[in-house]
Order: structure tokens, then sequence, then C-alpha cells
């Protein structure tokens, strides 16, 4: 059977790659220790379980509207003004499956075949995909990790063509853990108002995941906010990646637009979930803040065992819960039997040498780094590291 072309556009996420192969290694009875995934390793709180379980016990069972139930939209309205001082109206809201699914309706809605994205180095897996998905073309920004894997304002003015639909970027951001300042921002915004057809697309999922204060959004400049869309979603501040519900803000054209699209691939997102969300968003959120003094101590120490490795580069991350190192040291080293020669063979060594899965800095578009997460119990986090020490130490 003939496949459709499609395929051939975009490649399975290495996030997920690694996921699979270590999942093969347990089921030959091996021990391998997770850090390549970007799952908070907590369970839902109760007081959002309790939400859900009270949804199904009243029958919130049927199709729900497209763009989610009103009152949902409704609280994140709530949670914008809250949390970071924006003003929106249910009509800017679209709530998905997933922030993955958001942002997937986005491109779609914005890109046409030979519009440029630009995307700053490095970025999540997906962004790069899903914009050769719509037949648009990646442009790429490369960062440098001296200034912490975030680009300037020069560095944006000098990638604007005038095929450029749209910039895509995250902070705090997956994989390096950067985040920008509200002046970093502003000076962005400078460039954006020269540019006034270019979209601006923040994914701010890890917006409560933040070791330097409070997250600061583009969206909060008046004058291009109606050129920004956010894209944020539950799975990482509340624990809720199964849950799968996400949600964008933005103008109503742009808003109405995925409203269409998501309407032909999976209609509303799941009932339960929504109900469930409400809380999430408008009631107590001291366990997010529990999460993420977990996820401070497990930052310090990560930091702390990797100083003991020699020749791994690495700056310490500001938000989100992975480290991002480069791991060039280690290119022409050898066990006897494994040359390491890119990022990806450092990788594949790790796991059937120590046991331990990360992620190639390929699919992050930074070839020479690994992304490895902290969002594992503390003993985990001691014990792959020890294990990786280990294994590094046989390359000579």
């Amino acid at each position: 059977m003939q496949l459709s072309s499609l395929l051939q556009r975009f490649n399975e996420p290495e996030t997920l790659k690694m996921a699979k192969l270590g999942r093969e290694l347990r089921a030959k009875g091996i021990d391998v220790i997770d850090l390549s995934l970007g799952e908070p390793d907590f369970d839902t709180p109760d007081h959002i379980k309790n939400a859900a379980i009270k949804a199904i016990d009243n029958n919130w069972s049927h199709y729900t509207p497209v763009a989610g139930y009103m009152d949902l939209r409704e609280a994140v309205c709530t949670k914008f003004k809250r949390d970071n001082n924006l003003d929106y109206k249910p009509e800017n809201i679209v709530v998905s499956t997933g922030a993955k699914q958001s942002l997937a309706n986005l491109i779609l809605a914005l890109v046409d075949k030979g519009d440029e994205v630009i995307i700053p180095t490095p970025y999540w897996v997906t962004y790069s995909e899903l914009v050769k998905l719509a037949e648009g073309k990646v442009v790429e920004i490369r960062s440098k990790a001296e200034n912490d894997f975030k680009i300037s304002a020069d560095d944006l003015e000098k990638v604007i063509t005038p095929r450029t639909k749209a910039f895509l970027f995250s902070s705090p951001c997956n994989p390096s853990g950067s985040v920008y300042s509200q002046d970093e921002l502003s000076k962005l915004a400078d460039v954006f108002r020269k540019h006034p057809d270019v979209a601006i697309i923040s994914d701010e999922i890890y917006e409560y995941i933040n070791f330097v204060g409070k997250n600061e959004s583009i969206a909060q400049f008046d004058d291009i906010k109606d050129r920004v869309i956010i894209v944020n979603g539950l799975s990482k501040g509340f624990a809720m990646t199964g849950w799968r519900l996400g949600y964008i803000a933005a103008n109503p054209e742009i808003a109405k637009a995925t409203e269409k699209i998501q309407g032909q691939f999976t209609s509303g997102t799941n009932s339960i979930a929504q109900r469930a969300a409400i809380n999430a968003l408008t009631e107590d959120l001291e366990p997010s803040y529990r999460m993420v003094e977990q996820f401070t101590a497990r930052r310090k120490k990560v930091m702390e065992l990797v100083k003991e490795i020699p020749g791994i580069k690495c700056f310490e991350p500001q938000g989100a819960f992975y480290i991002f190192p480069d791991v060039t040291y280690y290119y022409g080293k050898s066990d006897g039997t494994t040359t390491i020669t890119n990022a990806n063979d450092f990788c594949m060594y790790l796991l059937n040498t120590a046991h331990v899965s990360s992620v190639m800095g390929d699919a992050f578009g930074e070839p020479d780094c690994v992304r490895f997460s902290f969002a594992n119990s503390m003993e985990n986090i001691e014990k792959g590291w020890a294990r990786i020490k280990v294994a590094l130490a046989k390359l000579k």
C-alpha cells in the first residue's frame, strides 16, 4: 500500500523514541532510569481529582463545545488576569486536547506552503515538525550557551524577511530552561513593532516552574498583544499530563480559525478534564508551588552532580525541569567497544551502558547538547547520575 507523502515531511519525536527504547530494555528486565521524558513525577492534586469525580457523578458525559465550555474559558481568563495581569475574554480562548494540539491548530491556521517560521534554538522537538507538516520553512536562530540560550533583538532582526509568517518560542524553555526577562522581551517587542505582519507564538506551558521569579509574557506589551498567541496548558504546572488539556489566548480571528480546524480533527476536549481544569485554574495553587519547591531542590542536586563529571558544560536552568549540557568533550572518546562521535552516540551509550535514558540535542536544533530531565525522584536522580559518572569515566 502506498502511504501518504505527508509522512515524509516530519520525524517521530525523539523524546518519545527514547522513551520507547527505555521501555524495551525494561521489558527485558533491565533497570532503566528515565531522564528523558518531560513529565512531572507527581500525582494530580486531590482537589482537581475530586472535581473530576464529581463531574462523572453529575453526568458531564456528553459532547463539549469545540472551543471548550464557557465557564472553563472564563476560568482561563481569570487565570490570565490573576497570574499575568492580562485581560482576555472567552472569545479569545480555545481549549484543546493538550498544548500540542493547540500548537498544531495554530500552525495549520497560520502557515501556508513556503511561509517562514522563525524558531530560536534550542526548541521543543514538535515546533519544527509542525511547520514542516504545514509545508512551511523553519528558520532557525542559533543561540549560545554563554547567553543562556537566549536570542537578542539583533539576532531576530537579521532573519525576518517578507516571507516571515510567525515567530515561535517558549519561556521557560524546553529544553534549555532559559527564561526571558521583561527587559529582554521588551527588546524583542521593539523588533516586532517594525514588522506588523509577523505573528508571535509564545509557549508558556512551563510558566509555574520558574526559579527566578514571576514569569513574564510578551503579551504584556499592549501594542503587539493582538499579534501574540499564548499557548499554555495544565500538564506541567498541575501534574496533569494524561488529562490532555491545553489552551490558547489569541485575537478572535485566530481563535475562530483554530476552532474551525479543531472541529474537523477532534472536536471538543474531554468533558471530565474540562470540569477538573476549572478547579485547577481557579482554586488553590499551593500544590503547584510545592512541586516547584521539589524541582528547585532537584535542580540544585543535579547541578552539584554534573560538576563532578569532567567535560560536561552546563548552565543552571532558570525554569522548566531540564538541563541541556554540551557534551562535545566526549566526541572521539571510546570505551574500547563504542566510540562517541556525536550526541546521538552519547545518548545511546548512556542508555546501553549506564541504563539511563536522555534525549539527543539534534531533536531540539542543538546537535552538540543532550537533554536530561530532573522530573524524577531525588533517589533516581542521584542513582542515574552516579551511573552516568561511572559510564563516562570509561571513555578515554
